[in-house]
């Protein structure tokens, strides 16, 4: 199925009264219901008729002149850790199943309606956002759009429902939440494009956390200007209805940083293809790309041996849940939640000093440059059958997956994956990124990225 389209054409043809938001959320309904798809697998619970009431309601409000953001009437799904009012948010496990029904919508759902996103329905997860794969042995995967053949190819996690519903164009943007690259992996997994921005800029209320330290909350969308878009909605850094996009920054002007080191070890030849096809079409558009050694980058990296801040903070986060419910959680889950009790309070403080210090020494090595620009992911997605073939290879796996995209979260940086590969070959991403607070930059320079490769395909 081909995606609904990005956020300015849909708006355009609203606008123009060439469609409308009830035919966009019908159009979004009949792909998710079709049987032969993935819709039953992408989304935990569809909201057939709440959607049709909300598009209707948009539709009266656009005949009237008032048109919210520019996001007015176009359908959306949200991630099964988000609240939504009236329902369990169960994070994609069982363990949550009895919980009561949340009586408020998450901040970053609550902004969202009120800027006249039509919410389609809550979408799969791996289970607590605990890992990159994108299983979930409760709920079963969704299958990533590249391949489905057979078993089909795993859509990269935790946010794996998500990146499938925007790529087969069940709706046009994804709400995720980024921990360890939860939005940049099924987005470079699935072809399509996700941000994560600085943490502090958007709250995270209401949605259930797995790293005090590390999570964030952010799009997975069609394009670069798409996200751009709903990142300043969930940030409410000004009025909804006056966001837009930052201005692409043209190749001419860039500036960039590739990160020689550990981000290209053992990279699959597809995405190492991939990756210096892209820096070539750069340097030819006239941008100016170093290639620099940066071990503090790997000392970042290094920060996350033993569990880093999310294993004691997710041994918090679920001691209570765990003392009742262990027996339904994923063993592989449970298992790493559990490591995190034999985290020190002494060795936490340390993690805390440490990333301040390579935080400060990444900003730098960063001086002088609008971004860096490295592989989202080390490899391309390998089948299902693969990940889950036994516990050592589903490690594996998951590690390589979150290697390159966890260095954004525990630098508090930004950063967007966006597709790189040639059209037929299976998806690759590149990540451009900056430091905390850098978020304007980094999708202007995402943007101009874009058009370079968008124009050589």
């Amino acid at each position: 199925m081909a995606p609904l389209g990005t956020v300015s054409f849909l708006s355009c043809e609203l606008a123009a009264g060439r469609t409308t938001s009830r035919r966009l959320v019908d159009l979004a309904l009949s792909r998710i219901a079709e049987p032969s798809g993935e819709g039953s697998r992408a989304f935990m619970k569809v909201y057939q008729e709440a959607a049709l009431a909300e598009a209707e309601a948009s539709d009266r409000l656009r005949a009237l002149g008032v048109v919210r953001s520019p996001i007015e009437g176009i359908p959306i799904s949200v991630k099964d850790l988000f609240d939504i009012s009236g329902d369990v948010t169960r994070a994609g496990s069982v363990a949550l199943a009895s919980n009561p029904p949340a009586t408020a919508d998450a901040v970053a759902v609550a902004r969202l309606r009120a800027a006249g996103a039509v919410i389609v329905g809550r979408t799969a997860m791996v289970e607590f956002a605990f890992g990159g794969v994108g299983t979930n042995p409760h709920y079963g995967a969704p299958k990533n759009p590249y391949d489905r053949a057979g078993g089909g190819r795993i859509p990269g996690g935790s946010s794996s429902g998500a990146a499938v519903a925007v790529a087969d164009g069940f709706c046009a943007m994804g709400l995720g939440s980024d921990t360890r690259g939860s939005v940049r992996i099924p987005s470079a997994l699935c072809g399509v494009t996700g941000f994560k921005p600085t943490q502090s800029r958007v709250p995270r209320d209401g949605a259930f956390p797995l790293s005090y330290t590390l999570d964030s909350v952010g799009p997975i969308a069609n394009s670069v200007a798409c996200c751009a878009v709903y990142d300043a909605i969930l940030a409410a850094e000004k009025p909804a209805a006056s966001v837009s996009a930052p201005p692409p920054l043209p190749a001419s002007q860039m500036q960039l940083l590739v990160p020689k080191g550990h981000l290209f070890d053992g990279l699959d030849p597809l995405v190492a293809a991939a990756f210096e096809r892209s820096v070539a079409l750069l340097r030819q558009a006239g941008a100016t790309v170093v290639e620099r050694e940066a071990p503090v980058l790997a000392r970042a990296q290094g920060l996350y041996a033993g569990g880093g801040f999310a294993g004691p903070e997710a041994f918090h986060i679920h001691r209570p849940i765990l003392a009742l419910h262990r027996d339904k959680y994923d063993p592989r889950v449970a298992s790493r939640i559990a490591a995190g009790e034999s985290f020190s309070a002494a060795d936490y403080i340390q993690l805390g000093y440490e990333r301040a210090e390579v935080i400060a020494e990444s900003r730098r090595l960063l001086h002088g440059f609008h971004a860096m620009i490295y592989p989202t992911s080390a490899i391309v997605a390998p089948t299902i059958a693969e990940a889950e073939s036994d516990d050592a290879t589903y490690a594996t796996m998951n590690l390589l997956l979150l290697r390159n995209t966890g260095l954004a979260n525990m630098l508090d940086g930004c950063a967007a994956s966006l597709p790189c590969h040639r059209p037929g070959e299976a998806p690759v991403g590149l990540t451009v990124a900056g430091m905390g607070g850098d978020d304007a930059m980094v999708l202007s320079v995402a943007q101009g990225v874009e058009a370079v490769l968008g124009a050589a395909k």
